[in-house]
């Protein structure tokens, strides 16, 4: 089985025209024997987070630290890694994600010597500086069994495959502009994890995709998003993973100037079989972005 993981965050629109920096970070990381563990976050980008950028970034770094220690701990026994994750993901797992991230914000609020305000009773006011950094958190273990993932906030986590699309993990809505965040008091409660038994070599050719809001934000509706989803896995499929590598960056940028002006980040981590051979990216310039609705 081939696999290509790749992935692109864009500075938004609207954080073009107001001279915002991107907000989103992700990060992927391919073990040696083919086990892939994918992260993205969305900074808020408000007034509030003027640091929400490094936010997104450890949080990316914090799953993928605490997914492969956890992995590597279990030494190829999947099983038993399942039946952990089952029973502790969204306990366990959860605080140690929240956990290692606001220690690693302190950390990094202090080596920059920003400013720590104090509580009536003197103590340090470590809500205040998480607040700062306030971000959201996917990820995903994808091994030859089975798939863990993990949310807290909004964005999307998504398989597609010949016979359509299955979201992995069905996230909270919430209406209006409000998400969880990490920043939180407890923020290991609004996480939601699943583990699912999906192995990609029964329906090759397949994809995994984590997204940012800001891509399914811009499409009038759900069916649209998924739709568009399907369709990269029908121009990788066409065009090879390199080709819509090379025109992500474009892609995703276009899709926020037509939509709704947010940043967008997209990982991908897609499946075909070792007889297939990689399709030449020669015609890749031609092929277009997938329409926005």
């Amino acid at each position: 089985m081939r696999q290509n993981v790749f992935g692109r965050s864009v500075q938004g629109a609207s954080h073009i025209r107001s001279g915002t920096e991107c907000q989103d970070s992700y990060k992927k990381k391919v073990c040696d024997d083919g086990t892939i563990i994918l992260s993205v976050a969305d900074g808020h980008g408000s007034k509030s987070c003027p640091f929400s950028k490094q936010g997104s970034k450890i949080a990316v770094n914090v799953f993928c630290s605490v997914i492969e220690n956890l992995y590597e701990g279990y030494a190829g026994n999947l099983e038993q890694l399942l039946t952990y994750l089952n029973r502790e993901g969204d306990t366990r797992i959860s605080k140690a994600i929240d956990a290692e991230w606001k220690k690693r914000i302190m950390e990094c609020h202090k080596k920059h010597k920003r400013e720590i305000s104090s509580l009536e009773n003197g103590e340090e006011d470590l809500m205040s500086v998480y607040k700062q950094y306030g971000t959201t958190l996917l990820g995903l273990l994808i091994t030859k069994t089975f798939v863990f993932a993990f949310q807290l906030g909004d964005g999307d986590i998504c398989y597609a495959h010949e016979d359509g699309l299955e979201m992995v993990i069905e996230p909270e809505k919430i209406l209006g502009i409000e998400t969880h965040s990490l920043s939180r008091e407890n923020a290991w409660e609004k996480a939601i994890t699943g583990v699912r038994r999906i192995n990609v070599e029964d329906s090759l050719p397949a994809m995994f995709s984590l997204s940012s809001d800001g891509f399914a934000n811009s499409y009038k509706s759900e069916d649209e998003f998924h739709t568009t989803i399907i369709d990269y896995l029908k121009m990788i499929n066409e065009h090879g993973a390199k080709a819509v590598e090379d025109n992500l960056p474009s892609w995703l940028s276009e899709t926020s100037s037509m939509g709704c002006g947010d940043d967008i980040t997209m990982l991908i981590a897609y499946f075909a079989s070792d007889a297939i051979p990689e399709t030449s990216p020669e015609t890749a310039e031609e092929s277009e972005v997938p329409e926005n609705g």
